[in-house]
């Protein structure tokens, strides 16, 4: 004979499942579901490549940021029991990334941590899952976030294991083999933007007013301090030249891609990717280093609820072929606007990846958004602030809840 009382995990295997029982279960555990709330944002300064911050692996950057969320959101680090970061150039960075990130960041050996590469998705997906667990009531308090260090990311040898017998060989960049490179069509990312701009129609001239746009934008946003209360500190051991620092060791605070472009030679670059091509190095997003992070948390969440900052109502994926991976944030941003009921009228705040000037455009034809619109990456996005991969889909959450804390808003990066 059962107990009087017991906990039935499978509707299938239930003694009365009857479809009442089972509709019954069901919404039981609807009902407790519970809202995910943001309670820290933070990222690091975006480092130049083989700038400021080049000296810090991958997992070093992401602890700093780590951290600081951790210690902004008020809570003890023995009640984070998930971390969930992405990294996408992980050769060479030792095993389980995030893990050492999590470690490092002083939080218990208990947490349970998940590496999570989907290119430059990958930060914005490690958010999705640790809502996902908070919602379910798997997790309590959750690190969600990125990091990259592509200054780091290692030269590969291919076949050298099994011997080189005779004659050269090539060395491969795994920054361009793992982060860059299209392996099914064999082809740069930058070839598939190139395509995608001339199959929607994006001229050279509307690349490079949106890039101007970008670093417009972002020296503005510098100039106003918008960007102060996002950004933790990174101790540097070597100054902005690249030479040592004093015995006060110095910290890095701003970003350093905005200031690398002159923008009165932007018209005169060279195509990257195409002879006859629209897509140059003027208008593609910048090599960077960094890190963002962000502390997820519940209902129950040992927190005091004035720490909230923002509520998750919805996300959503969307996949199409590689070669049309540019315009793919648009099927995921329609998806999860169906999900929180809601339309791209009622969006007041838009952060979309700038992995290339011509993806941000391309996806703001295919939502109807102007290529001007001022709500959409309003501090300027990874044009001018930088790229680093695996941070990047975090780095660019992090930016929206700073300028607009209060809007309703939609975080689209490319994948």
């Amino acid at each position: 004979m059962p107990p009087a009382s017991y906990t039935c995990t499978s509707l299938s295997l239930c003694p009365a499942s009857t479809a009442i029982n089972r509709l019954s279960i069901l919404a039981a555990h609807i009902s407790n579901t519970k809202h995910v709330y943001i309670l820290a944002a933070v990222r690091t300064p975006m480092g130049a490549f083989q700038g400021a911050l080049s000296h810090l692996s991958a997992p070093e950057l992401g602890a700093r940021a780590i951290e600081e969320a951790v210690k902004r959101a008020r809570v003890k680090t023995e009640d984070v029991d998930t971390c969930v970061m992405g990294n996408v150039l992980s050769a060479g960075v030792g095993q389980a990334p995030a893990r050492q990130a999590a470690l490092l960041a002083k939080l218990p050996a208990s947490v349970c941590c998940t590496t999570v590469n989907k290119v430059c998705a990958s930060g914005l997906k490690a958010l999705t899952m640790c809502a996902q667990a908070i919602r379910l009531g798997e997790s309590r308090l959750a690190v969600a976030g990125g990091f990259e260090s592509m200054t780091n990311a290692p030269y590969l040898l291919p076949s050298a294991r099994s011997g080189w017998r005779m004659g050269h060989r090539v060395a491969e960049d795994a920054m361009i083999r793992d982060g860059l490179w299209d392996p099914l069509g064999d082809r740069h990312m930058g070839a598939i933007a190139e395509a995608t701009a001339r199959q929607r129609g994006i001229s050279r001239e509307e690349q490079d007013a949106h890039a101007t746009r970008s670093f417009e934008r972002a020296r503005a946003a510098v100039a106003r301090g918008d960007f102060e209360g996002e950004i933790v500190g990174v101790p540097a051991k070597v100054d902005k030249k690249g030479q040592a620092a004093s015995a006060d060791v110095m910290l890095v605070t701003h970003d350093e891609p905005p200031d690398a472009v002159n923008l009165a030679k932007l018209a005169k670059l060279k195509p990257a990717f195409a002879k006859d091509g629209t897509v140059t190095a003027g208008n593609a997003s910048v090599i960077a280093d960094g890190a963002a992070a962000l502390l997820l948390g519940g209902d129950d969440a040992p927190v005091d609820p004035s720490r909230r900052i923002a509520r998750v109502l919805a996300w959503a994926d969307a996949e199409l072929q590689p070669g049309d991976f540019p315009i793919a944030p648009a099927s995921a941003v329609k998806l999860a606007l169906e999900r929180a009921n809601l339309g791209v009228e009622d969006i007041d705040a838009w952060e979309i990846n700038e992995a290339f000037s011509a993806v941000d455009l391309a996806n703001k034809q295919l939502l109807g958004l102007p290529a001007d619109a001022a709500h959409v990456n309003a501090d300027g996005g990874g044009v001018a602030l930088g790229h680093p991969i695996g941070a990047s889909g975090a780095r660019i959450l992090v930016t929206l809840l700073g300028w607009q804390p209060s809007a309703m808003a939609v975080v689209a990066p490319r994948q």
